[in-house]
């Protein structure tokens, strides 16, 4: 996110210079090619290559050192490459974010599951012990940010009743997930709302999708699908849009928290 936010800076500066792709590149001793994955985010850029490039296009005062500091954040390392993971995937989206709103109809959003759900729901995909260890810390981390105060992260989820009633892990693991559920729904940044299966068909059951904000990241919105062979991420504002759109349905057609809650009860004294 911080590469893909900082390419965006750099084409506006090329622009606001009045310099296209083409005149700007020799100028850097690049290709036109290279200069536009940088600005695209699929590339990155050291210090020495910004420098140059706030010198050609003409930028002074005290972006300078905002643009420096960036550029240097992006080549640190995530915390999440500690566990085998890459900057590809949701973890480094989320880690950016600071609102989530998850809809979903196979599982518990990661982010309220407990450990014993979540190395059920890996294992499904033949992971060695390790692996599991590290998939479920990373869970676990990504969790503290639910009640963190120097890094806050607020969610709002939307999940099928159906989730609730799939035993993942066994009756007994269920209970607990259940019961963590409803000690989640209580703090101030988790939202958790319950689609009753007595709706019968609704937009939810298409894919589940998870929409992602970065209040301190000027990059908008963003739309996260998963599907069988991997994933997609939609920036698109038209796009983007939609998706707000159907998330907001589907929260009107879903029972308010409190009502929730105690379906989530319900269900728990069931299982």
């Amino acid at each position: 996110m911080r590469r893909l936010h900082l390419g965006r800076i750099l084409r506006e500066l090329r622009e606001e210079a009045g310099l296209s792709l083409e005149v700007a590149a020799p100028a850097l001793d690049w290709s036109s090619s290279k200069l536009s994955r940088i600005e695209n985010g699929r590339q990155g850029v050291d210090v020495h290559g910004v420098r140059t490039m706030m010198d050609i296009y003409g930028v002074v005062g005290p972006q300078w050192d905002e643009l420096l500091d960036l550029t240097r954040s992006v080549s640190e390392k995530g915390w999440w490459r500690a566990f085998g993971l890459d900057d590809k995937g949701y973890v480094p989206l989320e880690a950016e974010a600071t609102l989530v709103r998850e809809a979903t109809t196979a599982y518990v959003p990661g982010l309220l599951q407990i450990e014993a759900y979540a190395r059920a729901v890996f294992a499904i995909h033949q992971r060695t012990d390790a692996e599991l260890d590290n998939l479920t810390a990373v869970r676990r981390i990504r969790q503290e940010r639910l009640t963190s105060l120097e890094d806050p992260l607020e969610l709002v989820a939307v999940v099928d009743e159906v989730v609730l009633r799939r035993p993942v892990g066994g009756p007994a693991v269920m209970r607990t997930q259940l019961a963590h559920l409803v000690e989640a729904a209580a703090l101030d940044r988790v939202t958790l709302q319950v689609l009753p299966m007595s709706l019968g068909a609704h937009p939810g059951l298409s894919a589940p999708f998870t929409l992602l904000t970065f209040g301190g990241i000027d990059f908008g919105d963003m739309v996260y699908v998963e599907h069988p062979i991997g994933a997609v991420h939609i920036s698109k504002e038209e796009e983007v849009a939609v998706a707000r759109l159907k998330f907001d349905r589907l929260r009107s057609l879903a029972l308010d928290p409190d009502a929730s809650v105690a379906l989530i009860q319900r269900v728990a004294a069931e299982t």
